[in-house]
């Protein structure tokens, strides 16, 4: 089995393309937290572009895209905008395009969830938010000092979306840059996440990404999933569609090849990752309590959400598998344990 390899090292300058294959341009966009990028793909349709994904929207990034559409995209429009997931860094200037006449594609619960979290707006966290930092285990501090906070809203960041979009299923096949593409849904990231094969090419969006990986997250909205199992399954389910000379398109990082590899590194990491968590609860613990298991590394404030939402998620996993029990303290926390 091939090691991941990376042919194109140097990713985009901003306001510039790469081309990774013919008709196919890899454009970078700024983001403003710690991965401090996501990829987008212009894919060239001769009178215009098909948009895999488009970053967040704000008065940058529409200076930005009209800089890119009168330089690399030559003054030709985007027809087809394709989000890969509802998340905001790939859904953000979706509506904006759609403004100026563009189709917009997704799997119909990405685009659900996506019109979900545009009219869901908070000015203070709700009670089940705070009835989840409570169950786990986040020191009172911390919980007094959200209440107080303004949430992330996604309206902060994706453009608003019209009614009205195509949808895009499994097993489908869509034309795009002359190609024929087949479309593979992932799970786990997040719900119903779109991928797109043909034949020496993969667009990966986050279901797909090198070195990283991808946030695997419980939240307060459905706050006994398990989505872990659903991208163990995805990982296990594209290994029979991945081969060595693919060359991904990630929604992240550096385009490469060894997706076989990089499949299964993924399956095993976190494998690895509940086989600690498993040997950390033999005392009992709270979500908070597993950081140091399941991440061997300091969390810092500004990684607490995504860390505690991780941390449930494989608890859940484990509590599904009957492998772990779990009961409330009396300051109503999640109190975990090794069956």
């Amino acid at each position: 089995m091939t090691e991941i390899r990376f042919p194109f090292p140097d990713p985009p300058e901003p306001g510039s393309a790469t081309e990774v294959a013919p008709g196919i341009l890899w454009l970078r966009l700024p983001l403003p937290w710690a991965l401090d990028h996501v990829n987008v793909y212009a894919l060239d349709e001769g009178d215009g572009w098909t948009l895999i994904d488009t970053g967040l929207h704000s008065r940058r990034a529409v200076a930005g895209w009209q800089a890119l559409l009168a330089g690399p995209l030559a003054g030709r429009p985007v027809r087809r905008v394709i989000g890969t997931h509802h998340h905001p860094d790939h859904i953000g200037m979706a509506g904006w395009f759609m403004a100026q006449g563009a189709e917009l594609m997704m799997t119909r619960t990405a685009w659900l969830y996506a019109r979900m979290l545009l009219l869901s707006q908070e000015e203070r966290p709700s009670p089940e938010a705070v009835t989840f930092w409570r169950r786990t285990g986040l020191p009172q501090p911390e919980i007094t000092r959200r209440m107080g906070e303004r949430p992330f809203n996604a309206s902060d960041c994706v453009a608003p979306l019209p009614l009205g979009y195509t949808r895009l299923q499994e097993g489908q096949r869509l034309r795009m840059a002359g190609r024929d593409w087949q479309i593979r849904i992932g799970h786990g990231h997040a719900p119903a996440h779109a991928t797109f094969w043909s034949d020496d090419l993969v667009l990966g969006g986050d279901q797909l990404l090198p070195g990283i990986s991808a946030n695997i997250g419980v939240y307060p909205a459905e706050p006994e999933a398990d989505p872990l199992a659903e991208w163990l399954e995805s990982c296990t389910r594209f290994r029979a569609f991945a081969n060595d000379r693919q060359l991904v398109l990630p929604g992240h990082k550096l385009p490469f090849t060894g997706l076989p590899f990089r499949l299964q590194q993924m399956v095993a990491n976190h494998l690895s990752g509940l086989d600690r968590l498993r040997d950390h609860l033999a005392a009992p613990r709270r979500a908070f309590d597993c950081f140091p298991a399941l991440f061997r590394r300091q969390i810092g404030q500004a990684e607490q959400g995504l860390a505690l939402a991780e941390t449930v998620a494989h608890l859940n996993h484990l509590l599904h598998r009957g492998e772990v029990s779990r009961s409330l303290d009396p300051d109503g926390a999640w109190i975990w344990q090794q069956k």
